[in-house]
């Protein structure tokens, strides 16, 4: 259940950090409440995670998947760089997680 949290906790992250982009700095009332009620998710079903997995392997895959979800997000619909250097740090952080998931033990 602790993984399903996480994963959870990670989208709503993904949300609030494309909020932020689109309230611009918390001056668009409709954007800023909806960015503000997703981070508010997003810790709260972090904290749950953390019941069932250790806090630094927790807290590295809800960075990681939100880092990934809101750098893909810039690229696709930001116009952000493709650049391929870019996009190889960017599958780095994805095998990390992965690392971290497969190294974790119960």
């Amino acid at each position: 259940m602790g993984w399903l949290y996480i994963i959870i906790a990670s989208i709503f992250e993904i949300s609030w950090a494309i909020g932020l982009k689109y309230s611009n700095g918390l001056t668009q009332l409709k954007e800023s409440v909806f960015t503000i009620i997703t981070m508010l998710l997003s810790f709260y079903f972090l904290s749950l995670g953390v019941k069932y997995i250790p806090v630094g392997t927790a807290y590295a895959i809800w960075t990681g998947i939100g880092a990934v979800g809101t750098a893909t997000y810039g690229i696709l619909f930001f116009n952000e760089s493709k650049d391929l250097l870019r996009i190889g740090f960017i599958l780095l952080i994805i095998i990390g997680i992965v690392g971290l998931r497969l190294t974790y033990k119960s």
